[in-house]
């Protein structure tokens, strides 16, 4: 009886233990191909488990094709990720959603040429998705056919202002801003008509006006961009810090030449201020703004900021020194210059010993004293002992 009794129960721990290991599992296989129809190679192919949360990463092959056994029968979260990269930043290029994996064979591939086709179509969308799509698209078309017309108004704009046409300029610029006035650059170019068509005008009621104009037209474009950064809206901030500067230094030019000092200051120091790349050029237009107002002093200050920012600048040295020059005094028949005249003139002879201004600079030199001396190009002599 306790040898029958053995046997039996022999019997139940084999059935219990091939019960243990014989897993119910289903296969899962595909190919994956790209939006040009090519196989994505090295992809990743994860199934998320929606009942109990497990997962599987599957990897692609050359031919673009993933392969596993062992998975689980329910239904699935079906990702393709194009690298594991990817897969860890959550980029996704395509899911299938409520994919039934069963014990026998599961075939998903996917095809996001034939899904965009399909989609295209408004295949297998429900009612609310296919009006959204028909919105969606509806709206893409209305942006593009927007920006081709502000495109042809600004390539006629474009072409206008360098065929010094600003009138033509102005009206095709205010033309798109009238049908979308969001775009900063047609605010931007806007201002460049108006502050490039004061100078032609007699009428100084007339050229105040357009400065105007262009002072308002150039704050919109500056706070557009503005708000464009703030949001996120700009890809490359560091592209986008630049043109702000652009816009800033051409504001600055207007103020400028409508007798607004503070005002172009301002603004110079801004564009320095957002852009380091700017910051020379900045504070060179500001020396040269205070020295047209003869404020010589702050207009070196501004100089030794713009060599600071670019010490091979050579027309600030240049600038410098005439500013210091016209400080000087007679003892006598001697003209007694500043100190750090000769200094200024000296280097700009040394970086641009045949610049614009190397004539001029020797001449100075020679009205007070001095004598050419600079390092440029040579090497000083050793003296023998």
């Amino acid at each position: 009886m306790r040898k029958h009794l053995a046997i039996i129960w022999s019997l139940i721990l084999g059935l219990t233990s091939s019960m243990a290991f014989a897993q119910a599992a289903g296969t899962v296989k595909g190919v994956c191909r790209d939006a040009e129809g090519n196989p994505i190679g090295g992809g990743v192919v994860e199934y998320d488990n929606l009942d109990n949360g497990q997962k599987y990463s599957l990897k692609t092959n050359n031919k673009g094709e993933y392969f596993s056994l062992g998975i689980t029968p329910g239904k699935y979260k079906v990702i393709l990720f194009k690298t594991p990269d990817d897969q860890k930043a959550g980029k996704e290029l395509f899911h299938q959603g409520g994919f039934p994996v069963q014990l026998d064979e599961n075939v998903l591939d996917f095809d996001l040429k034939k899904e965009a086709e399909r989609q295209a179509k408004g295949e297998g969308l429900s009612p609310e998705e296919a009006k959204a799509r028909q919105e969606q698209a509806a709206k893409a078309q209305k942006e593009q056919n927007t920006v081709k017309s502000l495109q042809s108004k600004l390539d006629a704009a474009n072409t206008a202002i360098q065929a010094k046409d600003y009138e033509t300029a102005i009206t095709n610029l205010t033309e798109a801003n009238q049908i979308d006035p969001s775009r900063d650059v047609l605010w931007y170019r806007l201002g460049d008509a108006y502050r490039l068509s004061a100078t032609t005008q007699t009428d100084s009621g007339e050229r105040q006006k357009r400065y105007e104009s262009a002072v308002d037209s150039y704050n919109k474009a500056i706070g557009i961009l503005q708000d464009n950064l703030q949001n996120g809206k700009e890809k490359d901030a560091a592209k986008a810090n630049q043109k702000l500067a652009g816009f800033y230094i051409n504001l600055a030019d207007a103020y400028a030449k409508n007798r607004k000092i503070d005002d172009a200051v301002k603004s110079y120091e801004q564009a320095a201020k957002v852009d380091s790349s700017s910051a020379a050029s900045a504070y060179f237009n500001i020396g040269a703004v205070y020295t047209n107002a003869g404020r010589v002093d702050d207009a070196n200050a501004a100089f030794d900021k713009c060599i600071a920012a670019d010490p091979t600048r050579a027309e600030a040295y240049y600038q410098k020194g005439v500013n210091l020059l016209g400080k000087a005094t007679l003892q006598g028949d001697k003209t007694v210059a500043p100190p750090g005249t000769a200094e200024a003139l000296q280097k700009y002879l040394e970086m641009a010993p045949n610049g614009p201004n190397a004539q001029s600079a020797k001449d100075l030199l020679a009205s007070i004293g001095s004598t050419v001396e600079t390092s440029f190009g040579t090497k000083k002599k050793t003296t023998k002992k």
